[in-house]
This record gives structure tokens, sequence and C-alpha cells, in this order.
């Protein structure tokens, strides 16, 4: 007879646990038949001695049968996604989903609040007033098979071991642990109905993990799961060098969002998303080759389509059309303080983790779970790495609500931009490319 203690114990001991005994073990805890010491002790295990691939899957399997799955084989083209390991002003995901979707490809998107300095696609899309990220199954299929795309939070019936482990990760220091990252996010994937993935592993000093040892490992273990799941997943590890984009904060990169579905956002946005939407397009079937899938892409957004396509979204979750009609109505917080080139010379970097927890200061995010996120609150870069600058220009404004927090936040913000007196040119957006075979490609 299986015992919770002797599963902890041989796990913390080294061992190996096999399929049998994480399966007892996840279902149990998911009919609240284990507490959540126990459930604690065992990720402290996991996160310390780590698991083997056949341990991994058998992990995402468990959390997957702990729920309901939602079965896509009715639509006519293959459902994709795409996952973000998280980054600071991450915003692609809401480009991606009607631009990809709106080339053909069927994107059942079911996504996060943010975590610990990076944001969180639901924050984002609930900046939008009256938006709904939570909704339940059946809207959800109706709205997928309205518009092609749907973008929502994780319901009660799918995968609820993983939403009660996850819970326990964050307040135990266990969240950095790569076989329960890969469980996490890709038990999540396969239950939404997806059947091909592609990944956007962050790399550089604003991404989750630190080390680019442990993002390719990471990388490779999503890959080779998603896979064995019978998803045809690949990751692309993009640059989180810095911010992507201008804008940090939840109102502030929807509406960057929308400005680049209007075609007029940042270049490195809009490179990473077209490079993801690309491989998305390929692995859905509607394209041949990468660069066929650009010219659709390009189309659906010079068309206005994929535009079309988020403002119903947007309309059938219940947002407030106004303000994506006009961006400028949204009232903006009415604190804000330029933060200023102390010098002439050129901006030599700009520390992504230090910028994100800035965002977290002045009420962009959450510093204990039941924080409530001020929509309007972030930042707006106005130069970026490489960029000449004068002593006395402006480099990022800052909004909150309250100076108080600006205060606090405006000299680590300040700390976290370097000025250097030669050009420096940023590092390439796209780092490699890692394929279902595992082959890992430069790009």
């Amino acid at each position: 007879m299986l015992q919770i203690s002797d599963i902890i114990v041989k796990k913390r001991d080294g061992h190996a646990l096999t399929p049998e005994e994480i399966q007892w073990t996840i279902s149990r805890y998911a009919r609240d038949e284990l507490p959540d010491y126990q459930i604690s002790a065992l990720l402290m295990a996991i996160f310390y001695r780590g698991m083997t691939r056949v341990e991994t899957s058998a992990l995402a399997r468990a959390m997957i049968e702990s729920g309901d799955t939602v079965d896509l084989g009715y639509l006519d083209s293959l459902p994709v996604d795409k996952h973000s390991t998280g980054g600071v002003g991450d915003k692609v995901s809401l480009i991606l989903a009607p631009l990809v979707a709106a080339c053909g490809v069927p994107v059942p998107m079911m996504s996060g609040r943010g975590l610990g300095h990076s944001g969180g696609t639901l924050d984002k899309l609930e900046a939008i007033p009256n938006f709904r990220t939570r909704i339940e199954e059946s809207e959800a299929l109706d709205i997928l098979n309205d518009i092609g795309f749907v973008m929502m939070g994780q319901t009660d019936s799918i995968v609820p071991a993983d939403r009660k482990m996850y819970s326990l990760r964050d307040v135990t220091g266990t969240v950095p642990s790569i076989p329960l990252i890969c469980g996490s996010i890709l038990s999540k994937k396969y239950a939404e109905g997806a059947k091909a993935l592609v990944l956007d592993v962050k790399i550089g000093d604003g991404a989750f993990l630190k080390t680019r040892t442990e993002t390719i490992e990471l990388a490779k273990s999503l890959v080779s799961l998603g896979n064995d799941l019978g998803m045809r997943t690949i990751a692309q590890l993009t640059a989180m060098n810095q911010p992507l984009g201008n804008a940090v904060g939840n109102w502030l990169e929807t509406r960057e969002a929308v400005q680049c579905l209007r075609g007029s956002g940042p270049d490195d946005v809009m490179e990473v998303t077209m490079a993801l939407s690309a491989q998305m397009l390929v692995l859905g079937g509607k394209a041949e080759t990468l660069a066929e899938a650009a010219e659709c892409l390009d189309s659906a957004l010079h068309t206005g389509k994929a535009m079309a396509l988020f403002r119903r979204m947007t309309e059938l979750q219940g947002g407030d059309l106004s303000v994506i009609d006009d961006l400028d109505s949204f009232v903006l917080p009415s604190f804000t303080k330029d933060i200023v080139a102390s010098e002439d010379g050129y901006i030599g970097s700009i520390h992504g983790r230090e910028v994100g927890w800035c965002g977290v200061m002045v009420g962009a995010g959450r510093q204990s779970k039941d924080d409530i996120i001020d929509p309007g609150a972030g930042m707006i870069f106005h130069k970026k790495t490489g960029d000449a600058v004068s002593k006395g220009e402006s480099l990022v404004t800052i909004y909150a609500s309250d100076v108080s927090l600006i205060d606090g936040a405006a000299p680590r913000l300040s700390d976290a931009i370097d000025i250097v007196e030669q050009p420096v040119e940023a590092p390439p957006l796209i780092d490699m490319l890692i394929d279902p075979a595992g082959w890992i490609k430069k790009c």
C-alpha cells in the first residue's frame, strides 16, 4: 500500500518515483486527500533532487488526468498555442493570437497572471475595463469557434492539481524547478486542446531563469515533454536583456499591443511576434515555409484583419471597446516622474529584472498574492540599449497612483539604466531554435 511519507523520503534520498507513485500522489492531492504540508515537502524534494524525463512525463499526465480535457478535434485546422516563460514588457501574446487566427490557425490560449518581476497576459487583458478572462469552457469554445482564438484563465475543471500545486510552489520557493515548470505548462496546454505548441523561452538578465545553461536545459525539457505528450513542440529562445518594447505595465502594454496591431508598434516587439507567429503557421499547416507564413502575417496585419479580431474578442469577453477605439481615453495615474540622463553618452544596458521589480513597486505587479494591481501603473521607456542620450534627457517616465510609490522605485530604476561613453549594440532578439528532434539551431 502506497504512503505519501514513503514517497517523500524516496524522492528526498534521490531515487526516481514510479509513474504509479506519481499518479497516486497527484490524484489524491487533487481530491483533497493529502495535506498541503506533505505536498510542500515533496515539492521541495523535487526541487533539490530533480526528476527524470519519465518522471516528468508521468507528472504532466497525472496533472492532466486530475481534471477535464478539451477536445478540439472537430476543428478544420490544427489548433496551435504559444507560451512564454515570462519577461518584462512582453505583450507578444496579445498581438500574436489574433494575428495567427487571422491566418487560419485556431489559437486556444489559456494564460496566466504576473509572477515575481514578470508580467502576465491576464493582467494586461483585464486592464481593459470589464474584460472577462474567467470564462467557462462552453463560452470559450463559442468564442474560439466565432473568431478563431480565445484568451482566458485556467478554469476550475482544467488541471486542478496544477492550480493547487502552483499556489504551494509560489509560497515555498519551489517555482524555479525545471520538471515542475514543465509539468505545469504542458499539462495546461494539452488539457486546453492544443495539438502543437511554440514556446517563447526568454534568455538574459530579465528572464525567469538566471543562467544560459539553465534556460537551454528548460527549453530542451519543454520540447521533449511536449512531444512525449503528442503535441508537436518547438522552442524559440528570445532575448530578455532589457524590456521588450517601450511599455512596462498592464494598460501601457495593452495599449502598445493595440498600436502594434495597427501597424505602429515598436520594431523589437514585432520582430519577436512575427518570428513566433510564423512558426505557429508552419506547425498548424497553413504555410510550408517561414517566408510563406510571413507573407500571410504581413497581410493580416496591414489589412486590419488581426486588429478587427482583437476588437471582436474584446467585445465578446465584455471589454470596454471605447478605450480600444480611443487609446487616449484611458485615464492614466495622476503621478509621473521622468528619470533623466546624468551625462552624455549611450545606453549601455537596461537591467530587465530590476525594471520588472520597479514595475511591481509602483503597482503594476504583486508583491503578495492578495495585492490589487493598478492597471495604469508602469513606465514608458524613451531610450533603449544603444541609443545616444544627452545629459538631462528623459530616459523613462514612471506612472503611479501614489507619489510615494514613485519615490520608492525611482532610484532603483535609475540604477538599472547604465550610460556608457562608447556606442554599443543590443544583442540579437532571436537567439536559437530547438526543434522536436532536440536540434539546436542558432538564429
